[in-house]
């Protein structure tokens, strides 16, 4: 949005233009922009959308969260959601639709363009977190016989009603890819030569069944605008551009950030109340259950606590610190394991790595509270228990951190599911049972 255009003068203009007068801005318009005001509660969202052309509209639609897509087209009667739908590209009318009862599904393809329906029809079939499921069945072929002069007039028809146009992909009459060629190969080259001459055989393709993980770490490691998907035999079937790739690698963090405090990734900010507690109270009912194994630990210690009260006050921090320790080390294990850096060959060593940084932590923190303790007691002994015990728990958490989502990601778990609960189970269980064991072993000293 331009420093004129702010969203307080595009919501003016949205509201207080008739539909002939808001044609003179469409050019300045960006669909980001009106969807940021479309989100106003205060605004009537149907009488601004239906100032819109379809076309833009469309656009703005493709803007939208999943969650948010449906609610915005249920607004509309049912022929002029035929009208936006058909004018968004495959992939997304795919997304829109798969969420949407068989029978809706059926009435929407029957009211869309033939070519649309026949490939959303095609994208239906594929998982949704596969190559298949995010790719768009636009994309500019062209055969190597051709030469630039009839690939760019081409090009004029063609550009407008395809997904990306970064790329031209070079097909046989079989639709197998044989090569692509850049929009700069091909302005910078005279209108005789042929396309094969300039156009690379050495191109990258993903198969339908590939994980989008993979195909995002395929987008970073090599920069790519869009990657064709081909199937066994190497007929091209679409396109995943990167802006889908942006919106794969945000589910995917958000996805995990969610799992990771036990929250379903389902939940919106200002969803309902009843649909929070449902997306939350089963893993705060999991936490009460570790909960209550903790507190049972420090239970099997209760006559040494009253006999040295102290004992009470450094056990949390005791607790706490060994949790600290045991995410820092989860969160890193996760991520590596996300982004595919977490491998076979490097495993041991990171293990040994982490196992080495829980060991000189533990040492520094432990030194540092077994001073605490000696000043607050008065007590070597003390000092010495409370240090020990810290060593110990920050050892034991750091190595917990990283075997609980390797012990996960082996099962075929999503390492980033519930794998907090159970560091934080262990590294609770386990400094009580140290710290208070220790302190019990040596309660003769401390009394």
């Amino acid at each position: 949005m331009s420093d004129v255009l702010t969203k307080v003068t595009l919501k003016k203009l949205l509201i207080d233009s008739n539909i002939n007068d808001l044609q003179q801005y469409l050019e300045d318009l960006h669909p980001a922009d009106i969807l940021e005001v479309l989100r106003d509660r205060d605004l009537n969202k149907l009488e601004v959308m239906e100032k819109l052309p379809i076309r833009l509209l469309a656009d703005v639609f493709e803007e939208m969260e999943e969650e948010e897509k449906e609610n915005f087209l249920n607004l509309f009667p049912e022929p002029r959601q035929y009208k936006i739908v058909d004018e968004m590209t495959s992939d997304e009318i795919a997304d829109l639709l798969s969420n949407f009862e068989p029978k809706r599904i059926t009435r929407f393809l029957a009211n869309i363009g033939k070519e649309a329906a026949e490939d959303v029809k095609e994208l239906l079939t594929y998982e949704d977190d596969t190559a298949g499921g995010l790719m768009a069945s636009e994309f500019v072929a062209i055969n190597e016989t051709m030469n630039v002069k009839e690939t760019l007039k081409y090009l004029q028809s063609a550009v407008q009603d395809v997904e990306s146009a970064y790329y031209l992909y070079v097909l046989d009459e079989n639709d197998i890819l044989k090569g692509i060629i850049s929009l700069r190969d091909l302005v910078i080259s005279t209108f005789d030569t042929k396309i094969g001459e300039i156009m690379s055989e050495n191109v990258k393709s993903v198969p339908l069944e590939m994980d989008q993980e993979e195909v995002a770490a395929l987008f970073e490691k090599y920069g790519y605008q869009a990657i064709p998907v081909t199937d066994e035999n190497g007929k091209m079937l679409g396109i995943i551009t990167v802006d889908d790739i942006i919106e794969v690698v945000r589910e995917e963090a958000t996805e995990d950030i969610f799992r990771l405090a036990g929250v379903n990734e389902g939940e919106i900010i200002d969803g309902s109340t009843f649909a929070s507690v449902k997306s939350r109270l089963p893993w705060l009912s999991v936490n009460l259950v570790t909960a209550i194994l903790a507190g049972a630990t420090v239970g099997i210690f209760s006559d040494t606590i009253n006999k040295v009260v102290i004992l009470a006050a450094f056990n949390p921090i005791i607790a706490g610190m060994g949790g600290n320790a045991g995410t820092q080390s989860l969160t890193l294990i996760v991520r590596g394991i996300a982004l595919g850096e977490f491998t076979k060959e490097n495993a041991k060593r990171i293990f040994r790595k982490e196992a080495l940084v829980g060991l000189i932590n533990g040492l520094a923190i432990g030194l540092v509270i077994a001073v605490i303790g000696i000043l607050w007691t008065n007590k070597p002994v003390f000092g010495l228990i409370v240090g020990v015990s810290m060593l110990g728990n920050m050892c034991v958490a750091t190595i917990v951190g990283y075997l609980v989502p390797v012990t996960l990601k082996k099962l075929k778990v999503d390492p980033a599911l519930a794998s907090a609960v159970f560091v934080t189970t262990v590294t609770d269980m386990g400094g009580f049972f140290l710290f208070l064991g220790l302190a019990t072993l040596l309660v003769n000293y401390l009394i």
